[in-house]
């Protein structure tokens, strides 16, 4: 109908019948893409008038995501190719020149822009998802099985794209890809190994985003950032990234630790080294002068009875200097850091703590303070250690205690005078 209109209205120029057919198939082509430019304008314009002022001023916040992708312009291209395609055959002829390999054309471009449109859906739908359950999220994330839905959607549309430009059924093009399934295996095997230990680490709950994880194989010691198909990223404590591989946290062991995290505090392991030539028993003017101490004053009324009733029924002599029972400086001192972690208000009650003696050494024998910080931020847990230590070293020296360690250049200088 247009083809006819359009060749009876150059008639009247009586031009010859080549150049009549070129005219017609320009003019054609010209209204089909202004027609296609027209509409695509008043879609945008209604866009940018109603649906942005509508996003404005809605209370809800999921379609302000799917605006700030650029989803809505998606969509106006996907239409604009629709109109194009059907008014297609109004204004052309099969027998107009390169109508058919245009019309295929337009065909690959519809499926790349549909195939990019759905994608953004995905990522609106991924960040929807992160907005709505963010605690869900980290602990289950989407990502990556949308990114495998990606891969899937491209592989379609490129396999749509090519069969509308060489003109072939997809069927007739896969049977004949038969013979390049194991160069699309080799191809694909880092997605497909990603998707196979997204769906372990998920399903099992070994990662989620924000937990803090050690992965020494490959220099991780931070937060999870980030858990897609392929790749966990992994912020650093000095704020450094780095990527590693989904599979490498399934088939390679990594420390998680969110059970820190979620515990009640987080532990503090701390040993002192003693000279064991300082141990020795108290004297009772010592023990005297250490039960003033409010911090041991019940322990030691209560040990000082336990040992003279001990003593006592087993006829011991205090003058005996090895058979009775007695204080030692050094269990005196442990019992002392007891009270002392007791009464810390930084220290967990709830948790397990103790002051434990460790295997002697050649460096003396260890004292070791096992407790948990209730706070579990890392510059307080820090603060917290390094008060105990100040303290319990500060204190040694009321036990007659000496903490061991290695002769220095100072050390023999004074070994030299002293000489």
């Amino acid at each position: 109908m247009f083809y006819n209109f359009i060749q009876e209205k150059i008639a009247i120029f009586q031009v010859s019948e080549e150049w009549q057919s070129i005219i017609i198939v320009l003019i054609s082509y010209f209204v089909l893409f202004l027609l296609t430019f027209i509409f695509k304008q008043i879609l945008s314009l209604f866009n940018k008038l109603v649906v942005s002022k509508a996003i404005k001023k809605s209370k809800i916040t999921w379609d302000d995501i799917i605006w700030d992708l650029g989803i809505f312009k998606q969509v106006i291209l996907v239409a604009s190719f629709i109109f194009i395609l059907s008014l297609y055959p109004v204004f052309i002829l099969d027998e107009f020149l390169a109508a058919s390999f245009i019309k295929r054309l337009i065909v690959a471009f519809f499926y790349f822009t549909a195939a990019k449109t759905i994608a953004l859906f995905l990522d609106a739908i991924n960040e929807i998802y992160k907005q709505f359950r963010p605690e869900l999220a980290k602990r289950k994330p989407i990502k990556g099985y949308l990114q495998m839905v990606k891969i899937f959607l491209y592989i379609v549309a490129v396999i749509l794209i090519i069969t509308s430009l060489i003109d072939v059924s997809p069927l007739g093009l896969l049977s004949g890809l038969g013979a390049l399934s194991a160069v699309l295996m080799l191809v694909f095997k880092d997605p497909i190994m990603g998707f196979v230990s997204s769906l372990q680490l998920t399903g099992n709950d070994l990662v989620r985003i924000g937990d803090w994880v050690e992965i020494p194989k490959y220099g991780a010691d931070g937060a999870v950032l980030d858990i897609n198909l392929q790749t966990i990223r992994v912020q650093n404590w000095d704020m450094s990234i780095t990527s590693v591989p989904v599979y490498a946290l399934v088939s390679d062991s990594f420390k998680n630790w969110r059970g820190m995290s979620e515990s009640a505090g987080r532990r503090v392991k701390k040993s002192i080294y003693i000279d064991m030539k300082t141990v020795r028993f108290l004297s009772e003017e010592e023990l005297d002068r250490l039960e003033k101490l409010p911090r041991l004053k019940d322990y030691l009324q209560e040990k000082r009875s336990e040992i003279k009733a001990y003593n006592a029924k087993l006829n011991l002599s205090s003058e005996d200097e090895i058979t009775p029972r007695k204080l030692t400086n050094l269990g005196t001192f442990r019992a002392y850091i007891v009270e002392y972690l007791k009464e810390h208000p930084l220290v967990s009650k709830t948790l397990t703590f103790m002051v434990r003696y460790l295997d002697p050494t050649s460096k003396g024998i260890p004292v070791e303070l096992y407790f948990f910080s209730a706070n579990k931020n890392w510059v307080p847990y820090e603060g917290l250690q390094s008060d105990v230590l100040d303290h319990v070293l500060s204190v040694m020296h009321f036990f007659d205690l000496a903490v061991f360690q290695d002769l220095t250049g100072e050390d023999f200088k004074q070994g030299k005078k002293n000489s």
